[in-house]
């Protein structure tokens, strides 16, 4: 059985420390004097969420977790993807089929749509609410490597909803530069 905590810590771990230092990236995760190892996995992801916030900006915040993702499933995903792609012509089409409805992609307004209608990380399993989205940027990041490698082209996703921080879904936009 793998430990989904010291996971997320290493990971986190290793995005603070690419846009900054080891002695930010163990402040953050570990705490002062490395405190945080006595807190629950919820109070841990919320403090560690509020020492990012107080040492980077929302932008910075906001890349160091987009390159959190842990990549579970990308594999399974991404031929899923490949499938739904294979047979479309447009993002409409890619968007309205069953199995694409299914699995929450939907198009609206000519744009492509991703929700969940529980959330899918088992971090926040014991989570009852989120002080800011700034942990679900994760999903973000995995949504773009996930889109970038379907499409084949520059992606961008925007999170704009999180069951977590009190929506009623979690909801992103995908934005395809060119296909």
């Amino acid at each position: 059985m793998f430990d989904i905590r010291k996971i997320q810590e290493h990971i986190i771990f290793e995005a603070v420390k690419g846009e900054s230092n080891e002695e930010t990236a163990k402040e953050i995760v570990y705490g002062l004097e490395g405190n945080a190892k006595n807190e629950s996995d919820a109070q841990w992801v919320n403090s560690t969420m509020n020492r990012l916030e107080s040492k980077f900006n929302h932008e910075t915040t906001k890349h160091i977790r987009m390159n959190c993702q842990c990549g579970y499933g990308m594999d399974e995903k991404l031929e899923f993807l490949r499938e739904l792609a294979a047979t479309a012509t447009n993002l409409e089409e890619f968007a309205n089929s069953d199995k694409a409805k299914a699995a929450g992609l939907f198009f609206k307004d000519d744009i492509l749509y991703l929700q969940f209608l529980s959330c899918p990380c088992p971090m926040l399993a014991q989570v009852d609410k989120l002080e800011t989205k700034t942990w679900c940027q994760c999903t973000t990041g995995y949504s773009k490597v996930l889109f970038e490698k379907a499409f084949g082209c520059e992606v961008d996703v925007d999170l704009l909803k999180s069951i977590k921080s009190g929506d009623d879904i979690c909801l992103m936009k995908i934005i395809p530069f060119s296909m």
